[in-house]
């Protein structure tokens, strides 16, 4: 197994998260190894590296989307901060884990639903009745995803009318309605226009303000412009982990210089 390089900043954030010696198994295949990396709290963390690395696996551990399917197994820890509960252990809900933990996905994925109806998903699935309450939350949250301008006179419509931008934006809007202090973003952008794409990076530039961020991308360009700290990949290691400008500027490992120059192979 590789040695992780890891560099912690000298006055670092708060911790909202912590990775310790995860391990996780499709079926028999060991597909993260031994994976330690902190998160720190209202930053950007950009995981990056080839297909197949397992960054879409690391990301998807931090909600349990893998407990949705049959064979899989954790070994390790995530820790939730500061309340250091651990993400992973069988007595954590794993609802209350997504409803804490949002995620955005590579498509767009509103659900067959009027656009209200979408952002307010999440709160009735709490078990929210207070019509009020879900509308002040809706408005908030479509402000928060920088759509509210656009559909504050369309919220009765089907949200598969929007655009693929808008679309993406409302997800975001979705996500963040039930309050959550991560959001992880699984290559967000990869299926819109630059224009689109722009759009995204703004939004998470100013979410962080308000909730820490997991973001998977295969942008070299991106994971510079968005992120305060890159974690790369490879083979389901951890190779290297440091605050953005050092991993971009002067990488202390080869393999992440070679990822990074596209030298990679």
């Amino acid at each position: 197994m590789t040695t992780s390089t890891i560099t912690l900043p000298n006055n670092p954030p708060p911790l909202k998260a912590e990775a310790k010696a995860l391990d996780f198994y499709y079926g028999a295949f060991k597909a993260l190894k031994g994976i330690s990396m902190p998160v720190y709290e209202n930053r950007v963390t950009a995981l990056i590296g080839p297909s197949g690395c397992g960054k879409s696996t690391f990301l998807r551990c931090f909600n349990r989307m893998h407990d949705l399917y049959p064979g899989h197994r954790y070994d390790g820890t995530i820790q939730l901060l500061p309340d250091a509960v651990n993400l992973l252990d069988h007595q954590v809900d794993p609802i209350e884990v997504r409803m804490r933990i949002s995620m955005v996905f590579q498509k767009p994925n509103p659900f067959p639903k009027t656009i209200f109806e979408n952002v307010a998903y999440g709160l009735r699935v709490r078990g929210e009745r207070n019509r009020t309450y879900i509308e002040d939350k809706v408005e908030a949250a479509l402000k928060g995803g920088a759509l509210w301008e656009e559909v504050r006179d369309r919220l009765d419509e089907s949200a598969v009318n929007l655009s693929g931008g808008q679309q993406q934006r409302l997800c975001i809007a979705r996500a963040l309605a039930t309050d959550p202090e991560i959001i992880l973003f699984d290559e967000p952008t990869s299926a819109l226009d630059p224009i689109a794409t722009g759009s995204i990076e703004e939004l998470v530039t100013e979410l962080k303000k308000k909730v820490t961020i997991l973001i998977v991308t295969h942008n070299m360009q991106q994971a510079a412009r968005v992120s305060d700290y890159v974690a790369y990949m490879y083979l389901g290691e951890l190779i290297e982990y440091g605050a953005t400008r050092d991993i971009f500027m002067k990488p202390l490992r080869k393999e992440t210089e070679d990822y990074i120059t596209g030298r990679f192979g």
